[in-house]
C-alpha cells in the first residue's frame, strides 16, 4: 500500500512514521511536510536520528501539485496537521479516493457551528464532517472499519472517554449531575515547535485554559449525555516530556452496585489488548512510550461516587499509535496492532 503522512516532522507524525516503516501492508511511503517547513529536503532521520537506518526518506514539500503527481497512486493519508489546515486539504484526498485519518481537531465535533468557539476557524466541509467517523477504537471498531475519514480522538478525550464511556453505555450515571474531569500533560502535547510557555525552564504543573478547553466539547458530545449531566474539564500542563494523565468523578444513580460498575468495564475492556484494567492506580511512567491505556477505579456505594483514572502516552495512545489501529481496522488487520504492538 501507498501511504502519506503529513505533518511528518511532529512529534506525532514521527512516531507514525516510525509505525508505518515497519508495517508489513505498507510498501510506499511519503513523508511531507508544508512547503516552508523548515524541515523541508531533509532526510527524516537526520531530524529523528534514533531512526537511521530505518527510515532514511526525505522530507517533501506539500502542495496540490504533489497531490495531482501521486494521489491516484495513495491509498490513505495521515494528517498530523493544524486543524484549519486538514479541513482544507481533507476533501482532496477523498476526491482521489484515499482514505483519510486525520489526527488534528477537524473532524471531531459535530456541529460545524462549534468550530469558530473552539478552533478559530470557519469550518466549510459541513457533508465531509457529517460522514467522519470518531475513531475511539475500542468503542467505534465496526464504524472505523466502513470510513473513508477518520477522526483520530484528541489525547485528553481518549483517556476521558476511556474512563467515562462504560459508565453512560451502561445508564449509570445519575440525572443532571457533572463529570469532572482532571487531566495532566506533558508538554510534548503542545507540539515540536518551540514556545516560551512549554520550555521546560518555565513550565511548573499548572491548570490552564479553566472551562474553555476545546476539547471539552469532544468529551462532553462523545459522552453520550442524555439527562441533563455536563462535563467539567481542568487540563494542566506538568514539567515532563511525554505521558497523560485524566482522573474522572462521576456521581451514579442511586442503587447501583458495585457489582454492575465492575460488570461494566470488564464488558467494556475485557477483549480490548491496548486497554489494560489494573489492580492500583495508574502511573504515566508505565504507559509512556507504549500503546497501551492503563485504567483503575474505586467505587463508593455509600455515596454513589466513582472514580477513574487512565494513563496513557499523548503522542502514542492520544495520537499516533490509536491512528494506526484505525489503519488496521479498515485494512482488515484488526490484530496486527496487538500481536505487534505497533512495532514497539
Amino acid at each position: 500500500m501507498n501511504i502519506a503522512v503529513i505533518g511528518a516532522s511532529g512529534y506525532a507524525g514521527a512516531e507514525l512514521v516510525g509505525m508505518l516503516a515497519k508495517h508489513e501492508l505498507v510498501t510506499g511511503l511519503h513523508l511531507l511536510v508544508s512547503e516552508n517547513s523548515e524541515s523541508k529536503g531533509q532526510l527524516f532521520s537526520a531530524l529523528y536520528p534514533k531512526y537511521q537506518g530505518m527510515c532514511d526518506l526525505p522530507l517533501q514539500g506539500f502542495n496540490q501539485a504533489w497531490l495531482d503527481e501521486h494521489g491516484q497512486q495513495l491509498d490513505v493519508v495521515f494528517m498530523a496537521t493544524p486543524h484549519e489546515y486538514s479541513q482544507q486539504w481533507a476533501s482532496e484526498f477523498i476526491k482521489h479516493n484515499v482514505k483519510v485519518l486525520d489526527l488534528s481537531g477537524a473532524f471531531r465535533l459535530d456541529s460545524v457551528d462549534d468550530y469558530p468557539k473552539y478552533y478559530g476557524f470557519t469550518h466549510k466541509e459541513a457533508a465531509l464532517l457529517e460522514n467522519a467517523v470518531y475513531g475511539l477504537v475500542e468503542w467505534h471498531e465496526e464504524q472505523i472499519k466502513q470510513a473513508s475519514i477518520v477522526a483520530v480522538p484528541g489525547c485528553y478525550p481518549t483517556a476521558s472517554l476511556l474512563s467515562i464511556k462504560p459508565v453512560t453505555a451502561n445508564g449509570l450515571l445519575a440525572d443532571n449531575s457533572l463529570i469532572v474531569v482532571n487531566g495532566i500533560s506533558g508538554v510534548s502535547g503542545a507540539g515540536r515547535k518551540a514556545a516560551l510557555g512549554t520550555s521546560f525552564n518555565e513550565v511548573s504543573l499548572t491548570a490552564y485554559n479553566i472551562l474553555q478547553h476545546r476539547h471539552q466539547p469532544e468529551i462532553a458530545q462523545q459522552s453520550q449525555l442524555d439527562s441533563g449531566q455536563q462535563v467539567i474539564f481542568n487540563p494542566h500542563l506538568a514539567p515532563y516530556k511525554r505521558g497523560l494523565l485524566c482522573t474522572v468523578t462521576m456521581q451514579l444513580k442511586p442503587g447501583v452496585s458495585s457489582e454492575q460498575v465492575d460488570q461494566a468495564f470488564i464488558n467494556a475492556y475485557q477483549e480490548t489488548p491496548m486497554v489494560r484494567l489494573m489492580q492500583s492506580w495508574p502511573k504515566i511512567d508505565d504507559v509512556a512510550g507504549t500503546p497501551f491505556a492503563n485504567l483503575h477505579y474505586k467505587f463508593d456505594a455509600q455515596s454513589q461516587v466513582l472514580v477513574v483514572s487512565c494513563a496513557i502516552d499523548n503522542l502514542l495512545k492520544g495520537a499516533a499509535s490509536q491512528a494506526m489501529q484505525c489503519f488496521n481496522l479498515i485494512h482488515n488487520k484488526a490484530n496486527y496492532f496487538a500481536l505487534h504492538q505497533g512495532g514497539f
